[in-house]
């Protein structure tokens, strides 16, 4: 190690902050004009290890600051302020297949961030790093309370924000892999919204009884949810990803308990019997699987199970019948679910009956599936199991890695203004909390 290198400072700012705030990476004292590697390292909690890392040049002072100077190499190039996050990877020797999401959002993501001599591309476990900083990323702002439910039925967490409230409400649903996935519920109420994130595919109730729950579980967690008392009944919003989106657009439209002030779909379709049980329609979407297709790298594609969007009306929801804003988010690579197309039916059925004034398309170029809150490392295929196939499968997600990240961080940005716009009436919550 040069002995006049050996005092370069690195500061990151803030080193605690929620997973959707930017940081500040900031190398000091360095030689000027020395080339270094700035890079991240993760561990994830089942022990698997993400890196990511930029390599730059000191500018005349020995200062680099990432959010202005670009990287030259490394896992991402240019100037990208949150580079180091959204373009980890697992590091080399990793199996294929992973995908990073957070299990205990009641602890932060903990991530090391280094600065090396030179410009590194791997052995980083036998370098000596300049310096070091442990950074911490949350989903949960300081106050946010995390509370199980489990009356009625149901398989639930409910976060709070901090605050007495009351605050509006949000259903929180995930897709076809089941399990209950709380970090996106977690971060929504860092912003202020009361959002209960809701196993239905592989609740204990079907764990118990082998039976699939049926429209009445998701109206049993939105009278939960409304008769909250921290929760302003009259203000409650569904957001679903991928399946999650097929209940979200049946209970705003059929439901008659259901009332919703907003719904958000992010790569979704609509396409579904509409009289049909979450078994039923699992089983619709399984009928067409001769129509499942494979990449060169064997990774399955299921977006065309849905094509042709069918013209029988008995065979996608009736969006003209929806009285409230819909924000549809959709990835333009999409190679799991048919998002695009259905989006393109989705607007010409509202237009047709009049009511398109309420729906709203955010549609990106070179995005995937996996449309997640901002700096979501990007995974264009990972390992899959759905609640009906056992076995799991190497699935293709679709995505270019930089266009998928802008996407991601764009349409998280304008989803929560949608809500606050809806559920708010565009005025900020005054509970809302950074770290």
């Amino acid at each position: 190690m040069d002995r006049k290198q050996c005092c370069v400072k690195l500061s990151v700012q803030p080193s605690r902050g929620l997973m959707d705030e930017k940081f500040i990476v900031l190398v000091q004292n360095a030689l000027p004009g020395s080339q270094l590697t700035i890079r991240a390292l993760h561990q994830c909690e089942d022990g698997h290890s993400w890196e990511a890392f930029g390599h730059y040049t000191a500018d005349t002072t020995g200062t680099i600051n990432v959010s202005e100077d670009p990287s030259i190499g490394g896992t991402y190039s240019g100037v990208e302020q949150m580079g180091l996050l959204w373009s980890f990877r697992p590091i080399p020797g990793s199996k294929s297949g992973l995908r990073m999401r957070k299990k205990n959002i009641q602890t932060p993501m903990e991530v090391t961030i280094s600065v090396y001599q030179g410009h590194q591309t791997e052995g980083f476990a036998d370098l000596v790093p300049f310096s070091g900083v442990a950074v911490e990323r949350w989903y949960m702002a300081p106050g946010v309370r995390r509370i199980p439910v489990t009356e009625g039925g149901l398989n639930a967490a409910l976060f709070l924000p901090s605050g007495p409230g009351p605050f509006p409400g949000l259903l929180d649903l995930w897709g076809g892999g089941g399990q209950l996935v709380e970090y996106r519920a977690a971060l929504l109420a860092s912003h202020g919204f009361a959002s209960m994130a809701i196993d239905y595919l592989t609740a204990k109730i079907t764990m118990e009884t082998g039976k699939m729950v049926d429209n009445q579980y998701f109206e049993t967690a939105y009278r939960v949810l409304q008769q909250h008392p921290q929760v302003c009944g009259s203000k409650i919003a569904m957001i679903g990803l991928s399946f999650g989106t097929s209940i979200t657009l049946k209970m705003a439209v059929y439901s008659e308990v259901i009332k919703l002030s907003a719904a958000v779909c992010i790569s979704g379709s609509h396409v579904q019997p509409v009289d049909g049980s979450v078994e039923e329609i699992l089983r619709f979407f399984q009928k067409n699987g001769e129509k499942t297709r494979f990449s060169e790298k064997n990774e399955v594609i299921w977006r065309d199970l849905l094509l042709p969007i069918p013209t029988d009306p008995s065979l996608k929801v009736n969006v003209g019948r929806l009285q409230c804003p819909l924000l549809l988010v959709v990835g333009e690579d999409d190679q799991n679910w048919p998002s695009q197309e259905s989006a393109l039916d989705i607007k010409e059925m509202m237009a047709r009956a009049g009511n398109s004034h309420l729906l709203t398309v955010l549609s990106y170029p070179n995005a995937g599936h996996l449309i997640e809150p901002p700096y979501t490392p990007h995974a264009r295929s990972s390992t899959f199991k759905t609640v009906e196939i056992e076995e799991k499968v190497m699935c293709l997600w679709g995505g270019q890695t930089v266009e998928h990240s802008r996407a991601q961080e764009d349409a998280w940005k304008k989803m929560v203004v949608f809500l606050r716009e809806n559920l708010y009436g565009g005025r900020k919550p005054t509970s809302f909390s950074h770290l």
